[in-house]
């Protein structure tokens, strides 16, 4: 890394540490084919060691596991990891694939955001559904995408952006027990934001999704794909899940 690179980094971390902001780290694995070929004895080794991993205390990271096992094609699980700073995340990939199980694991799908209070929803009193500045929760659902709006959008006016944005708001706030995280990824990844939003009812969010549509601000939506449905789960289960 250049010393540009290296000072600008440590200048993120230092500014994520002194406003509270965290990075977000989502990172989607798929098991390789021939690891559901191994003798039973050896996975049933491979998975303690992994759980053990999964369960130990990772430094300066706070860790959720979900499952997509049987919902998507191409993604088996995923981690999310939220942290003060960048390396942690480094650290613990490289310790997932140094495991048995991490020999046969890919990384189809990586985003990388920090959490930041809302520009528009500090005129908006709708903490019960936005979730701009803590880290997920514990729903037993969380669906995850990328989302990019459309250069146009970032030249009108500020007053006529959240005038469209309280609109969404507005929606928003008729499916309280629907949360909304909201991962900034400007300049960090191909990204713009990361949406992670979390409940109990997959139908609720559907609801939400199909009315957001309709929304003035739908119409700036550049990018949101591909979209993840994730179960919460925890080492052990996820761990069976992989067969």
């Amino acid at each position: 890394m250049s010393e540009m690179a290296e000072n600008a980094t440590t200048q993120v971390d230092e500014r994520a540490a002194a406003t509270g902001s965290r990075f977000l780290k989502y990172t989607f694995f798929k098991v390789a084919r021939e690891w559901r070929s191994l003798p039973g004895p050896e996975k049933e080794s491979a998975r303690g060691e992994f759980a053990a991993l999964l369960e130990r205390s990772q430094a300066g990271l706070q860790l959720q596991l979900f499952s997509l096992v049987g919902i998507r094609g191409d993604a088996d699980f995923m981690i999310l990891a939220d942290s003060e700073a960048l390396e942690p995340f480094q650290d613990l990939v490289s310790a997932v694939l140094a495991t048995r199980l991490g020999k046969h694991l890919e990384i189809p799908y990586s985003y990388l955001a920090m959490t930041r209070q809302s520009h528009y929803s500090r005129s908006h009193k709708h903490s019960e559904t936005e979730g701009d500045v803590l880290p997920p929760q514990r729903s037993k659902y969380m669906f995850v995408y990328p989302f990019v709006k459309m250069r146009s959008w970032y030249g009108l006016p500020f007053a006529e952006r959240q005038r469209i944005m309280g609109e969404h708001f507005k929606v928003g706030r008729k499916y309280p027990k629907i949360k909304i995280n909201t991962g900034y990824s400007f300049g960090l990844d191909d990204q713009e934001f990361v949406l992670a939003f979390e409940g109990d009812d997959p139908g609720e969010f559907l609801a939400l999704v199909e009315e957001l549509r309709s929304t003035e601000a739908s119409k700036y939506t550049e990018l949101e794909t591909p979209i993840f449905t994730c179960v919460r789960t925890d080492a052990v289960k996820l761990l069976r899940l992989l067969g």
